[in-house]
């Protein structure tokens, strides 16, 4: 009888840990908007450990490394330190990233948690408003 248990326990905790995703690898993405309703193409070099995500973010000029990045199940949230330029001046603004992972997608969603002038004054602000899109994985 005790045998049966201890083989129960092992077969329901060996499925729990085939059935978490690794989501290791390439993703490519792209939103729609900005002033000039532009599409904004993104790319994602995950490496998954454990619940723990890092890797970079890929834009058209740069990369920007992965920060706090976490997965529960089939939930996925990082953040990124992304500089971007508006005008004449360069700003550091955090990006959050939270999504869900749905046959073989990832539904995500970015908001900017905050900006900061990256020059002398370091005044911050922030731009409301959240992007939701797809990304899917590089074979």
């Amino acid at each position: 009888m005790r045998r049966l248990a201890v083989l129960t326990i092992g077969l329901v905790v060996s499925v729990l840990i085939l059935r978490a995703a690794d989501i290791s690898g390439i993703w490519l993405g792209s939103v729609t908007g900005g002033r000039r309703n532009q599409v904004q193409d993104f790319a994602f070099q995950f490496i998954q450990k454990g619940t723990t995500l890092t890797g970079k973010l890929y834009l058209d000029y740069s990369s920007t490394p992965i920060l706090k990045g976490t997965i529960d199940g089939d939930r996925i949230t990082f953040q990124v330190l992304a500089r971007e330029q508006a005008g004449n001046e360069i700003n550091q603004a955090v990006l959050r990233f939270t999504g869900t992972l749905k046959d073989g997608e990832i539904e995500i969603t970015r908001e900017r948690e905050e900006i900061r002038a990256a020059g002398n004054s370091g005044a911050a602000f922030v731009r409301p408003g959240a992007q939701t899109f797809r990304l899917k994985r590089l074979p």
